[in-house]
Order: C-alpha cells, then structure tokens, then sequence
C-alpha cells in the first residue's frame, strides 16, 4: 500500500505541475495578446474532445437494448462432481450464451454446457426453454445448442472486412455470479489482439469486468456488433482486469462446421510438434518448432522423422502451434500442404497430406479451466 500512495502523490504532483505551468503560460499569452488564439484553439479542441467521448458514453445504454434480446442464460445441475448429498438438488452451475438463428439455435462455451443436465435455457423476456440438440468442440471451447422456439432475435456478428484495434470501448452482457443477475453488462476497452493464452486459437484481451457465469456471453462494439464470445479471466492476487474472449471469425468457423457436420473437422499435419523457448515465453522470434512425434501414416510416408524442424506451410512462416491452428481454418482434411523443414543440417521440402484430428495444443493449453485460469 505504501508503494500505491507514494505512486499516486507521484502522480498527483505531475498533474498540479501541469495545472501551474498551464496558468503560468496562459498569463504569458495574454499578456502578449496576438498568442491569445493558441488557448482559444486548444479549448475548443479540448471541448470536441470532450463531446465526442460523451457522445460515446450516450450510446451505451441504446446498445445494450439493442443486444440485451440476443443474449440467454443457461443453468442445469453440475454433473463433473457427482452426487453431493442431501443439498445436490442446489449443486447448479450456469453461463451465458448468444442467440444465432431465429429459430433457437444458440452458441456458447463449451465450458458452459458440457456437464449440465438438465439444462434450461431463459431469454432475456423471461421465458424458459429446455435445450433439444447439443454439438460441442472442447477445442475451440464452443458449442451449439437448440431450443423450440420461434421469432428470437439473432446477435449481429461483426462482418469479416471489420476492424477491431486496441482501445476501442466494448461492452460484456451476460450472467455474471448469480443466475438472478442475468442481462448484466460491463463496459470497458479492448487491451490487446491475438493473444495466444490458454487457448488453441487467438483470443481478445479486454478490461470489462468478468466474471463466473459471463462465460458464453457476447463482447460487443459501439455499434451493437458481436466481437467475440467472452471465456475465460486471470483470476490472482494482484492481477486485475484480464478477461478473454474468442473472436467472431474463430466463432463464425466453428459454427459453420458444427451446422454442415455436427462435428468441427480439424485438418492436422500427423504431427506432435514443440514451439521454441522464445516462442513459449512470449519474445519476438522466427525460431522454428521441432517435431517431437510422427503421428499419422501421411505424415510417415512424406518422410518426416522426429527432431525435424518446421519453418513455414505453403509459404506462412509458423512460429507457435496456435499459428498453425489459425492457418488451418481456411484448409481440410484431405488437402496436401508444402512444408519448409531441416532434417539433419539439410533444408528440404516435405509435401504432407492433412488428416482429420485436434488441433495442436501446449501444455498451458490444455489445462484452461473456463472462466478463470489462475497464475501463481
């Protein structure tokens, strides 16, 4: 705590130092009297400044309306744990999830549902719906599911061609907690893109509060647009503000694969691969990863062997599994790929065809456990 205070006089005297040197030169300025335009400029930016930001806190509460519709809780009873005695019939756990289809298809985490029973769906008017159909792809930890109903309001996913950039304000809406806090919303910024955290593919770190129960719920921008479906949160002492959300176009990939198959068919290069030091600890790196395993009789016959190194695939430089996993949503099992490898000292070209299997995961990878990941 002494440290805080000691950063935040710190911070505190800068800005009266400001406040001082500003009057001091507006005095100057007026004195002087032609330089007076350079205060009146810069008050009317600062005034702009002011009125575009409050323009953007007033759409707010319109956007929330607009999405709030498109946005389910779902609770069921907790299956992971077993039976818990007299009280089981309170051993619930709930989530979020995003409206699609008009006609009751939602998406949400596969975190959310995969051990609910049970499960009911309620809409943001109240309405209660059991849940008929279930398709689920641990990996990307997404799910489909289906309700009877009719003339329910699909969530507006944001284009293809659309921009997300760092800074940009958003809003969380989902069932934070307590399935009575259901339609909850946070606001708060996007702080980084294509974050390879916990996760097989690309996430978007924001600062909006969430929280257990958020999971499955939309991310959205200042045009009511979902950006992504928030998953998981650092949970620790001392860390703050770190939530997760999958973004639209790994959403949008997975649920067109669960609608045309009833499964995601993941192409896989047969490989057991390692991504370098650099890589792992997050450095700026070229390095390339090592293979540890030959797996699939494709990737035999291509004539990789183990300690191989894989620098690119058809021409895209790979230098972490989740570049791999990302490059692979425009390809399927079936296709052959051209891989740049080095075996023993020799720069060689391998041609693999692809199998179906999971996409490659690291260890940090597969031990995610949903809404929050904890870091000691």
């Amino acid at each position: 705590m002494r440290i805080g205070e000691k950063l935040v006089k710190k911070g505190l005297s800068l800005l009266l130092c400001g406040v001082l040197l500003s009057g001091v030169w507006s005095e100057s300025v007026y004195a002087f009297g032609s330089a007076a335009k350079t205060v009146s400029t810069a008050s009317t930016a600062q005034r702009s400044k002011i009125k575009n930001s409050t323009a953007a806190e007033d759409l707010i509460p319109g956007i929330i309306k607009n999405v709030t519709p498109s946005v389910v809780g779902i609770i069921g009873k907790d299956d992971s744990g077993g039976n818990s005695g007299p009280d089981d019939r309170y051993n619930l756990t709930h989530g979020s999830g995003i409206i699609v289809k008009s006609n009751g298809w939602i998406v949400t985490n596969a975190h959310v549902i995969k051990d609910l029973q049970n499960a009911v769906v309620v809409t943001s008017d109240s309405k209660t719906y059991s849940i008929k159909e279930t398709y689920l792809d641990e990996v990307s930890d997404l799910a489909l599911i289906k309700i009877n109903a009719t003339s329910l309001k699909p969530a507006k996913f944001i284009p293809s061609t659309g921009k997300t950039v760092v800074g940009e304000k958003v809003v969380a809406i989902g069932t934070p907690i307590s399935f009575s806090l259901r339609n909850s919303a946070t606001v708060g910024v996007i702080s980084g893109l294509n974050r390879e955290v916990a996760a097989a593919y690309r996430l978007i770190q924001s600062d909006t509060a969430i929280n257990p129960g958020n999971s499955g719920g939309p991310l959205v921008n200042m045009k009511g647009e979902v950006l992504g479906i928030n998953s998981l949160k650092y949970s620790a002492v001392g860390v703050e503000n770190m939530g997760f959300s999958i973004p639209a176009d790994t959403v949008q990939y997975i649920m067109n694969q669960l609608f045309k198959y009833g499964e995601v068919k993941h192409p896989s290069l047969g490989l057991e691969l390692e991504a370098s030091w650099s890589s792992i600890v997050g450095l700026p790196t070229f390095d390339p990863l090592t293979v540890t395993k030959v797996v699939s009789p494709e990737a035999v016959k291509a004539g990789v062997a183990e300690d191989d190194v894989l620098y690119s695939i058809d021409g895209h430089r790979v230098v972490s599994l989740v570049d791999i996993n990302e490059l692979f949503k425009s390809y399927s099992p079936g296709m052959t790929v051209r891989l740049v490898m080095q075996s023993e000292g020799d720069i060689i070209i391998r041609k693999v065809v692809l199998t179906q299997g999971d996409p490659l995961l690291s260890e940090e990878g597969s031990g995610t456990d949903g809404d929050e990941h904890t870091e000691e």
